[in-house]
């Protein structure tokens, strides 16, 4: 068994929970904080892991700290219910610990995420390796508290493993549709919050141009033409995404005005 707490928060999963814990199953430790799940998802958890902690939801942040929290051991892993460990990540882990322990005496770790969309695994569009910080010792970490894309900061030194986890996002447009609609509110929100009182006309500027050098950005200078229509596809939503999360901002920030 590999001697590492595997942290996931849950809110109807049902259609993905069950390979993320199949793919961990060697783990020593897993963890479910769950949002009261109207589905399957607590049923098919219990079938892995009987260390299943139900609270309200507070976001991203907060449930994922407290996940860590509840981690036994002095090592956790986070993974998200779309996401699998590879068996070669999981030997990869393993033998950190059993390697004479050397590259222990590191505070974390990153690891390579193979993205994929529409079921195709993306290789450009800025997508690969996409590097993210998931294993680190839990008394010199922390989640960093944001409304959206949050991280795991360590202090100390970390380094890179080499075996990636797999992460199927966005099955179909409609699911990264349903997505950019809570995501771009959230980043509005944090728009916001790291500026209280933008100009109008500021915002208005951004919505213009912003999404305009994400598209360039991702499908020229990150070569999503190289992923085909699949790297097309990408650019277009990501540009409608940044457009709507300042779109949301200015509408927001219109609203406290009033």
């Amino acid at each position: 068994m590999i001697p590492v707490s595997v942290a996931i928060i849950t809110k109807n999963e049902e259609q993905n929970i069950g390979d993320a814990l199949e793919s961990v199953k060697d783990f020593e430790d897993i963890v479910i904080v769950d949002s009261f799940s109207e589905d399957r998802t607590v049923e098919i958890c219990r079938k892995y892991t009987s260390r299943i902690f139900q609270h309200e939801w507070q976001g991203y942040a907060k449930q994922k700290q407290m996940a860590v929290d509840y981690a036994k051991k002095p090592w956790v892993l986070i993974l998200d219910a779309d996401e699998r460990i590879t068996p070669e990540l999981a030997k990869e882990i393993f033998q950190l610990f059993t390697d004479n322990g050397s590259r222990i005496t590191l505070n974390g770790f990153f690891v390579p995420r193979k993205n994929f969309f529409l079921g195709k695994w993306i290789r450009h569009s800025g997508w690969w390796p996409d590097y993210t910080l998931r294993l680190f010792k839990k008394g010199v970490s922390n989640v960093q508290l944001r409304e959206v894309h949050e991280k795991v900061i360590v202090n100390g030194a970390v380094d890179y493993l080499k075996n990636p986890l797999e992460h199927y996002t966005y099955r179909t447009i409609s699911d990264y549709i349903k997505k950019m609609q809570n995501y771009s509110s959230l980043s509005a929100k944090e728009i916001l919050t790291k500026n209280p009182r933008p100009s109008s006309a500021l915002l208005a500027l951004k919505m213009i141009m912003s999404p305009v050098f994400t598209f360039i950005k991702m499908f020229f200078f990150k070569q999503g033409f190289r992923d085909g229509v699949h790297g097309l596809m990408l650019a277009v939503l990501y540009s409608f995404y940044t457009f709507l999360k300042y779109a949301k901002a200015w509408e927001m920030n219109q609203f406290t005005a009033i």
